[in-house]
């Protein structure tokens, strides 16, 4: 399953929200990828620390997040909910 979100955060997908996505996807048994919906570049293991702060994505862009396993929908609903809440709003 996958779902387009628009990135809401001042600092993008950098910091302390990367640090929190990373961590929330890796709380689920599913593997999810992230990647922008208007970049170049291939999906990248949601995961990973190093590879989500690469893709350099900023406020207001969008990703797209696809994520297969037991645990999809409701990755998919809590890394939504990280990237669409403000910064301090979390």
């Amino acid at each position: 399953m996958d779902r387009i979100v628009t990135v809401v955060p001042e600092e993008g997908l950098h910091a302390r929200p990367a640090a929190k996505f990373v961590e929330t996807a890796g709380e689920y048994d599913a593997a999810v990828t992230i990647a922008p919906v208007d970049g170049d570049g291939d999906p990248v293991d949601a995961s990973s620390m190093l590879a989500v702060t690469g893709l350099g994505v900023k406020s207001g862009e969008d990703v797209r997040l696809v994520a297969e396993g037991d645990d999809a929908g409701a990755a998919l609903d809590a890394l939504e909910e990280i990237l669409s809440t403000p910064e301090g709003e979390s």
